[in-house]
């Protein structure tokens, strides 16, 4: 017996007399298997796993046909792809994996939902309970984290210190005239399991690039993207390991991959990606990755703008003092912090720009800057 039979003659089967037809029962988990209701093989023995997947399909396409296969769930079964499935609506609270989805969305990003359909972030200059560093260079100050959303709702199932940038061997010995590789913030369908050999020092499984990403060079080695020029391309920005290096010295680890700092973090990671359903299927799976600013998670909404003033300090302000000098209005020392010089230089910008000069940055001076 074939899904077409039921459809044709209208037949009405329940799971046991699926179970007991190994045609029907193949022919099925096939097409579950292909929609990533199931993993493989289809073997033909419709068991509670297959049932549970069978059931689930007809909740998603809303079959009305309840323990039983009958026609409107055949032919369902054979015309429905991947791309026709519902996926449940997100339900966001005010906590950190749900902020990260918020700014995904806001950015239109894909973001998968699912029993094992994992989403991989990297957050720059944040701790692991979400709060915001100061993104120091040369520090694996960074987070790699994997979220899997189950009935719209996030969950952060992995954790792991890590650096989205190079530290100072490479910023200062780039391995590429331009400047050494920092990754543009952004979400990529780059990333493959294999083998990072990193010139030969401790071969390990790693997600490999096998995909165009784009990335900056910092030519003037100021640890930071403003202004640098941006390149796509392949360039061998692997996810690998860090050698269990200090958490304040990068040192050789990265000269631009995205890096968890220990050894067992990272085959953490890798078992726990390998367990992901669409690589299961296809072993040459390319996995999304996002990498997100950890400045824009701060107030839970990617299009906020953050309020600089007199006291601040971090890379923001360095941002900022850098654009300042840029404009012709010198902050003094760029040392990232908001002192007497950074005030009078951008109360001199606001007023020269036809805004007000109270010397604190908002919306319309992020604007004016050209750094919102």
């Amino acid at each position: 017996m074939k899904l077409q039979d039921v459809l044709a003659k209208k037949l009405k089967y329940g799971v046991e007399k699926i179970a007991s037809d190994k045609e029907l029962a193949t022919q099925i988990q096939t097409l579950l298997i292909m929609l990533q209701l199931l993993d493989p093989p289809a073997d033909g023995k419709f068991g509670p796993i297959s049932v549970a997947a069978f059931k689930e399909f007809q909740t998603l396409t809303k079959c009305n046909e309840p323990e039983y296969l009958g026609p409107v769930t055949a032919e369902k079964l054979i015309e429905t792809k991947l791309k026709d499935l519902p996926t449940p609506e997100l339900k966001l609270g005010n906590d950190l994996a749900s902020r990260i989805v918020k700014h995904m969305k806001d950015k239109g990003y894909q973001i998968s939902q699912g029993i094992r359909h994992y989403n991989i972030v990297y957050v720059e200059g944040m701790d692991a309970d979400g709060s915001i560093n100061e993104d120091s260079p040369n520090y694996f100050n960074d987070r790699r984290m994997v979220i899997q959303i189950l009935d719209g709702v996030p969950a952060i199932i992995g954790n792991w210190e890590a650096t989205t940038e190079p530290g100072y061997h490479y910023t200062e010995n780039p391995m590429n005239p331009s400047g050494a590789a920092r990754i543009k913030f952004g979400q990529y369908k780059a990333w493959r399991v294999g083998i990072h050999y990193g010139g030969g020092a401790e071969p390990h499984e790693a997600l490999v690039q096998d995909g165009p990403i784009t990335l900056h060079r910092d030519f003037n080695q100021d640890y930071q993207r403003l202004g640098d020029k941006t390149e796509t391309g392949l360039f061998d920005i692997n996810q690998h390991w860090g050698f269990d290096l200090p958490y304040n010295d990068i040192y050789y680890a990265s000269a631009g991959c995205l890096v968890g700092r220990l050894r067992e973090g990272h085959r953490e990671f890798m078992r726990l990606i390998k367990q992901d359903r669409r690589y299961q299927l296809n072993k040459d799976y390319l996995f999304y990755t996002t990498v997100i600013y950890g400045q824009d998670l701060m107030s839970g909404s990617s299009g906020s703008v953050q309020l600089l003033k007199e006291g601040s300090s971090g890379p923001l302000v360095k941002q900022l003092q850098q654009r300042l000098k840029d404009k012709g209005f010198n902050p003094g020392n760029l040392d990232g912090v908001f002192g007497l010089g950074t005030k009078a230089a951008l109360r001199a910008f606001q007023k020269a720009n036809g805004l007000e000069a109270d010397g604190i940055v908002g919306q319309k001076t992020w604007k004016a800057l050209g750094l919102s």
